[in-house]
Order: structure tokens, then sequence, then C-alpha cells
């Protein structure tokens, strides 16, 4: 079963080396009940570890069942300790956040079988605690917290039994009971038990006692007869190559993570506060950008698609500029000839300024702009309620106005104002509609406006000979730049402008100006997002302090799980889940957190927010590659532990 040749162990200490083996051989046949013993330091315990596959040689040859030990990888190693090995350990190391029953039903999740706690009972009455199932290690005594330890070395049927000091924290009393249970496994189950013990009276329970000094066996005496009742002693092993991670593991791996997040509630919250507080700041940034991108969109979608604005260009008096659009010079017949130029669709000529509007006893000053009929359709500007005049009734200089919701409140408080008479600079006229809402642009109030007939405008009120600008729309955007240039050329040749002089027009485009605003924003929106993704960063640093830290708090339960069959993958896999859960509550703890101050934020202070699903996946997923990738270092630390080393851990 095992055999053992020139076995060597090397420890390095303080730069010395320190040679703890010194060639060992070592036969043991199935059925055998062996105990080990020797001083402190004679190396007995160095042996068990290397006999249980808890650390490997430092030279030598170890064959269990025929097979040579060091030709095993990590996952081969991993089940022959699940199924074929079972560990009784000085400390019991039982996981202390479960149950007896679990800790018992614990190894065979590595066997890529489901935990049966419920059928663990079964064990614990073997060793007389059935009516301890319940209860966790603490509320049990060190006797009983052995048994359990025994039980759990059961649950797989093992062929060996390792035992490290099984009775070395327990009273005489409770030495015997432990005892009679090895004797009685081995006895009737067959089961070989290899016992490092420095008690005599200890050993005296085993039937062959091999003794150690200086890291070579000195004795070994026993019951030949006990040797005689090897089965199958040449028998080879078979291990499975599908012996992977299984969905059970990775579904105990996930239970566990979860309960030890919630067994440090505190630590686990202060873990995600910089997750929350990165993935919010990252969503109320955003929402923040991308509010103030929609609300600039809305705005110039306000003023209608594929428009160029023609409007006066730099005007010099006596050597001094005045400034664009100080001096218009454009008429009514420029705008006929622009509207003539192929791909223009529409051509609407304006003026503006400011007049005194009065109604009843309330009046106020606000921006008089004079149309044509066409100006509804190209402009967004269908009254929501009454009408909108016709050419018709700007040709007989009809008195009609249609006004904006900021001097609808102002003037008319909760009165329809359709039909009522307002006068504009002392003359009356009849309020026909009311113009749709259209919010701020910059300083100026768009709704603070009153609109009138172009002719009527020029002649009556403002007393205008020249039009202020023409807004022309275009078939189609792609078209913009013919014809601006055809404008620019109808107009130079329309005011005879010299060749060495500038154009005496600016055009604006709308669309330009949408997207120039626009990308402004989005720069802006980005570099929040960044400074934001600087904070989730840092909380990933974080979480990767913590979870080093929990690797250092719990190294004796990897320890422990690595001994009763965990591969290197699985306790990877319970530390990356562990991040992972960290990171994703965190991130939806910052998503709600940064909607609610975006909320907030808006109502406040008045800005446009917009929570778009984007940015809410972005800091999800941010989030959880944050937990993932800076938790995969200490999970990967964790998973290349040797088990002797873990379970050694102070």
């Amino acid at each position: 079963m095992i055999e053992i040749k020139g076995i060597k162990k090397i420890y390095q200490m303080g730069g010395e080396p320190l040679e703890v083996l010194k060639g060992v051989d070592l036969s043991i046949k199935e059925g055998e009940f062996v105990a080990i013993m020797g001083p402190s330091g004679s190396g007995k315990s160095t042996l068990m570890h290397i006999l249980g596959l808890l650390d490997r040689p430092t030279s030598g040859f170890y064959k269990l069942f025929g097979l040579e030990i060091s030709e095993l990888d990590d996952v081969e190693l991993s089940y022959l300790r699940a199924r074929i090995l079972g560990f009784v350990f000085q400390q019991f190391n039982l996981l202390p956040r479960i149950s007896a029953a679990s800790n018992v039903a614990l190894p065979q999740i590595y066997l890529g079988e489901k935990a049966r706690p419920h059928e663990a009972k079964k064990y614990l009455e073997q060793v007389g605690l059935g009516d301890r199932a319940g209860h966790r290690p603490n509320q049990l005594s060190g006797g009983q917290q052995q048994r359990v330890a025994i039980a759990r070395s059961l649950v797989n049927d093992p062929k060996i039994i390792f035992a490290d000091e099984p009775t070395g924290n327990l009273a005489s009393a409770q030495a015997d009971e432990i005892m009679s249970i090895f004797r009685m496994l081995n006895e009737e189950q067959g089961i070989t038990v290899v016992m490092v013990t420095h008690e005599p009276d200890i050993a005296a329970w085993a039937d062959r006692i091999i003794k150690l000094k200086d890291g070579l066996i000195i004795e070994d005496t026993g019951d030949k007869r006990a040797a005689a009742r090897t089965t199958e002693a040449a028998r080879r092993l078979h291990i499975p190559k599908s012996f992977f991670l299984s969905w059970r593991e990775v579904a105990e791996n996930l239970a566990s993570s979860v309960s030890s997040i919630i067994s440090n509630k505190t630590r686990s919250l202060l873990t995600m506060l910089g997750i929350i507080i990165g993935v919010g700041a990252l969503i109320a940034m955003l929402a923040v950008g991308t509010g103030a991108q929609r609300s600039i969109q809305k705005q110039m979608a306000s003023l209608g698609t594929n428009l160029l604005t023609v409007m006066p260009g730099m005007f010099r008096q006596g050597g001094a500029g005045l400034g664009a659009g100080a001096v218009s010079r454009l008429t009514i017949e420029d705008a006929k000839a622009i509207a003539g130029i192929e791909n223009i669709t529409k051509a609407d000529s304006n003026v503006s300024g400011n007049a005194q509007v009065a109604y009843g006893a309330k009046n106020q000053r606000t921006n008089i702009t004079g149309v044509t009929a066409i100006y509804a359709p190209m402009r967004n500007s269908q009254p929501y309620y009454g009408r909108f005049f016709s050419d018709d009734e700007g040709v007989r200089l009809a008195k009609v106005a249609l006004v904006g919701n900021t001097v609808v409140k102002e003037l008319f408080g909760g009165e329809n104002p359709v039909g009522k008479s307002i006068k504009i600079n002392r003359k009356n006229f009849t309020v026909i509609g009311v113009l749709p809402l259209k919010g701020a642009q910059g300083p100026r109030d768009q709704d603070d406006v009153v609109i009138i007939p172009l002719q009527t405008a020029m002649k009556v009120v403002l007393g205008k000979t020249y039009i202020d600008s023409v807004w022309v729309e275009v078939a189609d955007f792609s078209l913009m730049p013919e014809v601006q240039a055809k404008i620019k050329a109808l107009m130079r040749m329309r005011h005879n402008v010299p060749a060495h002089k500038d154009d005496d027009v600016m055009l604006m485009n709308m669309a330009e100006m949408q997207t120039m605003l626009s990308g402004t924003i989005k720069t802006f929106s980005t570099l929040l997002g960044m400074i934001a993704g600087i904070s989730l960063i840092v909380g990933g640093i974080g979480i990767m302090n913590i979870m080093l830290v929990s690797v250092s708090e719990r190294t004796k339960e990897i320890g422990l799980r690595k001994a009763i069959g965990a591969t290197s993958r699985a306790v990877l896999l319970q530390f990356l889940i562990e991040a992972a859960i960290v990171s994703v509550v965190g991130g939806i703890l910052g998503i709600i957190a940064g909607a609610a101050s975006s909320i907030i934020l808006s109502k406040f202070s008045g800005w446009a927010v917009y929570i778009s699903p984007g940015s809410v996946a972005l800091a999800f997923g941010f989030s959880a590659g944050v937990g993932i990738i800076f938790g995969f270092w200490p999970a990967k630390k964790a998973s290349l532990l040797s088990p002797i080393e873990a379970l050694r851990y102070e």
C-alpha cells in the first residue's frame, strides 16, 4: 500500500539548510495500525505529512498503491486526499461557521458529489455524536470536536486514516474513547491507521510501533500477524481523468463566500464602500453629462433641423468696426433670391426687437419677432393652442400675435390668452395662439417672446426697413457646404461686394453648432467619468487589501480544505467568488446611490440629468471587473499555499 525509499526533507531556516528526514525507508501494508513515535524534532510529523500528501519530500521515492507520487499533479493529489486518505488533526481543524454535520459532509464536495449533511449523521452516530449533528464546533467539547474530525475523515470511505497527535489536547478518559474508535475502524472496517504520537500508552493501541530519532527510523516493532491481514497490497489505484471542478463545488464555494462576507459585516461593508462611492460617482457624473447633452440637443432641435441662418456681417463706419450684425442691409428681395437657390426648401425672413407688452393692468418688456407664415413648420413652432397666422394676414398688416409661455404666465396667469387683446407699444393686437414650450437657450428665454407677422413688425411696431436675418432650410445636411457657398456668392453679387473685401453676410449652421456643443459636453462627461473611474480603481485596491487580510485570516481554513481534497483551482475560485460578490453588491448599491444622488442634484440645482441603461451597464460591469481583477492576486496567493504550510500558519 505505502512504500517509501530514501525520503529526505530539507528546510531552509535563516538561509541555512535543516535536514529533518535523512533517508527514510518504510513499507506499510493494508489493514495495519501503525504508531510513529519519537521525541520533538525527530521528524515524525514531517514523515506523516509526506505520507498523507500534505507535503512533498526533497528527494526519495514514494509509491501509494503502486503510483509514484512525484509524478502526480495537484488535481490528482487532491483526488487521493479526498477519496483514499482521511485526516484527523491534533487541533481538530473544524470550520467554526458551520454545523458538525456540515463539517463532516465537507469532503464530499471535493469529489464532485452533493454535500449531504443529513447523511453525515450516520458517521456522527458511528463516533457517538448522533445527537450533536446541528451543533457548531464552539458548542462541543474537545473530545466531541475530535470525534467530529474522525467522522469527517470517514465520510468518503477512505482506505487510510492519518492521525497527527489525535489525543494531544484531550484528557485521559477522552483519549481512550478516541483510541477505541480508531481500534474499531481498523478491526471492523479494515481501514489502515497511521498515527503520530509521543505517548507510549497511546502508541500501545497500535499493532506496529515505529520510532524515529534525528530523522531516521531507529526501531520498528510490532505484531507481524497484523500485517498478515493485508488484502490487496499490490492493487493499483485508478484516478479518474474527469476529476475537475464540479458545479456542486462551485455552489459550495459560493455559499462559503457568502457566509464569510456575512460573518464579517463591518469589514465587508468597508470593502464595498470604495466600490459604492466609485460606481455612484460614475453614475452621477454620466447622468449629469448625458442630461446636459440631451438638453442641448432638445434646445437645438427646437430651432429646427438642417437650418442655416443668414445674418449681416461685419460693418465698418469711419474705419471703425461696429461688429457683426450691428447694421443690416438684408432686404426681403434678398430673402426671395436666397429662396430660389437649388436645394433650399424653405426660407423665412425675420426681424426682432424689444417692446412693451400690456394686458389689463399688467405689462412687461419682451422680445417681439416678426416672421412669415413658414416660420411654424420650419422652426417646430406650431402652436399647441390656437392657430398661426397666414401669409394673407401678413400682407394686410394684420395685428395678430402668438405668445410664448413666459408671456402667458406674466400677463395672463391662469387665464386663457387666445382671443384676448394686448397692447404692443400701445397698439392693439389680438392673441391667436400660444407657442410651444422651448425653454432657455443660454441666457435667453425662448418662451419670453411675442410672434407677429413680418410686415406688421417692420411697418407698425419696430419701424425697420431691413430684415435682421434669413432662416433657410436645406434639403439634406450633406448639402450644407454647397448651399453656404452659393448663398455667399449670391449676396456678394447682389450687394456688389468687391473681391478684396470680406463677405457682408455671416452664416450660422445649426447642425454644426449642435455637433460642437454635444461634442464638448461629451468630452466633459468622459473626463468626469474618468475621474469617477479612478475612484473605482481605488475601491478595487481596497478590495485587494481586504482580500489579502482575508487570506491571512483564513490560511488554516485553506490548508484544511486542501487536506480534505480541495484543488488549487477550487481555492482560487472561492476567493474570486468572494471578491466578485463584494464588488457586484457594492456595484448595485453604488448604482442606487448614484441614481438617488442624480435625482437629488437635479431637484435642487435644476440641472438636467439622464441615467442611461448604458451607463448603468458600464458601471456595473466595471465594478465587477475591478473586483475580479483586484481579487485575483489574493485568490491566486491562497490557491498556491501548500496544505501543510497553511495548516501550520499562526
